[in-house]
């Protein structure tokens, strides 16, 4: 019986091994210097709602929004996932969080010369330098909004995707009125040490994703989780103003989803003041 447990045992592990593939990692640099963390925030990803600088939304990098700008207007805060500001639907969401009033930037990660990219899996600790270079990003986002007139840095929202809902997650500071966890399932996994997602319980917290994303689900095989939830339920158990949407079966990228639109029109609408 034991040789047969044995046996059994050996060739689950084998087919999980056969499973997991082989991660790869392309760049070094994972900390921003002076000069990129100047440039992170001048090629931000950024929208404003018609009225603010013209007739017209405008859409661009940070550095050329125009000099001229009237009124302000409440802000969300977004940070992209691996892919960076090159994925459409980014530019997608925060053209219709525009429609609603709402300004948007994305700081962009890769303004960091040789940035680190990868396939997952990878090592947590290289996860983990990722990790922190995103959270700097929030910073550095709040402080440049706080030198324009047109954000309403009063009244702002941090939301993020894949690799940068972790930060989301994690962040604990004062500067915004709610978060938006987008396909991150604040759990211990293949991608961190541990999930450290904030406890605080006063600040309003929504997270969506796909009921089998493939990263951060039971659909992953190789997960590195027994047991996963596949949504941050259990890590915001004790915030009462914390909310969970499941998609079933959608992409990793979800963001434009109308469920997802829903809840995050719903979301920002008790928030925020509306325009």
């Amino acid at each position: 019986m034991k040789k047969c447990l044995l046996i059994a045992f050996l060739f689950a592990a084998t087919a999980l091994h056969a499973q997991t593939p082989q991660g790869e990692v392309k760049g070094h640099a994972v900390a921003h210097t002076v000069e990129s963390a100047k440039a992170v925030i001048a090629g931000a990803a950024v929208v404003l709602p018609a009225g603010i600088a013209g007739k017209a939304s405008f859409a661009g990098a940070f550095r050329d929004i125009p000099a001229a700008t009237k009124g302000s207007v409440p802000v969300v805060v977004f940070l992209h996932g691996s892919s960076g500001l090159r994925l459409a639907a980014i530019a997608e969401w925060q053209q219709w969080l525009a429609t609603l009033g709402i300004a948007s930037i994305a700081p962009d990660s890769f303004g960091l010369p040789d940035r680190l990219t990868y396939t997952s899996p990878i090592g947590k600790d290289v996860y983990e330098k990722i990790h922190a270079l995103r959270a700097s990003e929030i910073g550095l986002a709040v402080e440049a909004l706080k030198g324009t007139s047109w954000a309403d840095t009063r009244h702002m929202v941090l939301a993020g995707t894949s690799e940068g809902a972790p930060a989301v997650a994690r962040y604990n500071g004062e500067s915004f009125l709610g978060k938006i966890i987008f396909a991150w399932s604040c759990e211990d996994n293949y991608f961190v040490q541990s999930h450290q997602t904030s406890t605080n319980k006063e600040i309003p917290v929504l997270n969506i994703i796909s009921t089998t994303d493939p990263f951060f689900s039971a659909a992953n095989a190789w997960i590195g989780n027994p047991l996963p939830k596949g949504h941050c339920g259990q890590a915001l158990k004790s915030n009462a103003r914390a909310s969970i949407v499941l998609i079933p079966d959608a992409p990793h990228t979800l963001i434009n989803l109308p469920a997802a639109r829903l809840a995050v029109a719903g979301f920002l609408g008790e928030l925020l003041p509306r325009q």
